[in-house]
């Protein structure tokens, strides 16, 4: 690895336990490769700095620097206008990049904007990663990311051991053209809101015909169709806990380009293509402000479009 700075930006909800990891795992940090970090809210920066003090920490004013001064830099914005705003900028990620530098970005975008980034960079004499993760605020914060990589294979290579598995506890690499990760990246995130529309329509059904539905979350979680996000969102929903882990517009936003690659695949989607629906219709909804909320709050649309008795029982927070 290089001796200059390893780059973070984007300092968010995935961000900041993600450069938190490569800190705590000795990965950056020293007087010899600090990080180097940079958000469009630079308060953010200034508190990761001030947590992280044991550790050599340094802020720059723009991207663009972090680049500069980093071997490595790493990007996790939360949404592809923000990519795009903060990659394009003229002081920007690529304004930074010449040859030898490497950029890695754990976004989850469209893969036309992942292939125009890739190409934006390689055109400037750059390496460009491909490298979604697979995992919210939680995994991000303790290190168990899933990385869902497609690009440079010299420099995913570079990495992995000293970088993505500090972030991580798997990290797979499709193929040398960039697109791929997306793909992935998109598969897993569709079918995911699937599964927690269909979820939460099961509890609507049990609460809807007397059922307990905290002893429903039990009998599932002890059966064949038991999973690790049922058993984390169910006991949430039904007490109307949706602090945000993975915010409802993003988890939407993910739906809807998985919904887009399906339709251009030519790939029957309508099971997933109804649950995209549910999380827009969410989304939209003003009255109950849900899309700031966690993912999960999806579960609200579907008790305000059945009636849910238990729900009107229950404190709406």
């Amino acid at each position: 690895m290089s001796k200059q700075g390893i780059g973070f930006v984007g300092i968010g909800i995935m961000g900041e336990g993600m450069a938190a990891r490569l800190l705590t795992q000795k990965i950056a940090g020293t007087s010899d490769q600090p990080l180097i970090i940079w958000n469009r809210t630079q308060s953010k920066c200034t508190e990761f700095q001030q947590t992280h003090k044991d550790y050599n920490v340094i802020i720059k004013d723009t991207a663009k620097e972090v680049v500069e001064d980093s071997g490595v830099t790493y990007c996790m914005l939360s949404t592809p206008e923000a990519s795009a705003a903060v990659f394009d900028h003229p002081a920007g990620v690529l304004a930074g990049v010449s040859s030898g530098k490497s950029i890695v970005d754990c976004a989850t975008l469209a893969e036309a904007d992942m292939k125009r980034m890739n190409d934006a960079v390689t055109k400037k004499g750059g390496r460009f990663l491909e490298a979604p993760v697979s995992g919210s605020k939680a995994p991000a914060a303790n290190g168990s990311l899933i990385f869902l990589c497609a690009g440079s294979k010299p420099l995913f290579d570079e990495i992995v051991e000293n970088g993505l598995n500090a972030m991580g506890k798997a990290s797979h690499f499709f193929s040398d053209e960039v697109g791929f990760g997306t793909r992935a990246k998109l598969v897993v995130n569709g079918l995911m809101g699937t599964m927690v529309a269909a979820f939460g329509e099961g509890l609507a059904l049990a609460e809807n015909v007397g059922l307990d539905p905290s002893k429903m979350i039990e009998v599932i979680g002890q059966g064949a169709i038991q999973s690790p996000v049922y058993n984390l969102k169910g006991p949430k929903m039904i007490v109307n806990d949706h602090a945000p882990n993975f915010p409802l517009k993003h988890a939407h936003k993910d739906m809807k380009l998985a919904s887009d690659m399906a339709k251009a695949a030519n790939v029957e989607f309508s099971v997933m293509n109804s649950a995209e629906t549910l999380f827009a219709k969410a989304r939209e909804d003003e009255e109950l402000d849900l899309k700031d909320k966690d993912f999960s709050a999806v579960f609200e649309t579907i008790h305000k479009e059945s009636g849910g008795q238990f729900s009107k029982k229950r404190k709406l927070g």
